[in-house]
């Protein structure tokens, strides 16, 4: 799978996303997303087909999008990602989004990354785990 393909359309750079099969803006969060998908495919070895870029819930009834959702062999979703700049603290205000996005999902682990550190969390009777290590 080929990642960190670029292109410069009218001085915008644009990255193409091999899962979505589509060039998009190479934002300083779609930096970071790029990078953990690579990360998910190239050294977790999930499977692509098993991924899914900016999938729609519905949080209370609104349209969200979760950055990255990672579904088991059977087609259940097991993990939320949610992917900021480099430039943005992981705080409490980013877990309290990703489990906003958990309501919508019910996956069993979250995780959180700016691309310089990683937060990964067990969700189990609806209680909170922290992770020392990546579960997939």
């Amino acid at each position: 799978m080929l990642f960190f393909k670029t292109q410069i359309i009218d001085n915008k750079t644009q990255v193409f996303d091999p899962l979505r099969r589509q060039w998009v803006s190479l934002t300083p969060e779609e930096q970071v997303r790029q990078k953990m998908l690579y990360y998910l495919v190239e050294t977790r070895k999930v499977a692509a087909g098993l991924i899914a870029v900016e999938y729609s819930i519905k949080v209370n009834n609104l349209p969200k999008r979760a950055d990255i959702v990672v579904f088991n062999n059977l087609g259940e979703p097991q993990m939320i990602v949610e992917c900021k700049a480099e430039t943005v603290p992981i705080t409490e205000k980013v877990l309290d989004q990703a489990i906003r996005y958990y309501s919508g999902l019910k996956v069993k682990y979250l995780t959180l990354t700016n691309g310089k550190s990683m937060f990964c969390y067990k969700v189990e009777d609806g209680k909170l785990e922290a992770l020392k290590e990546f579960p997939l």
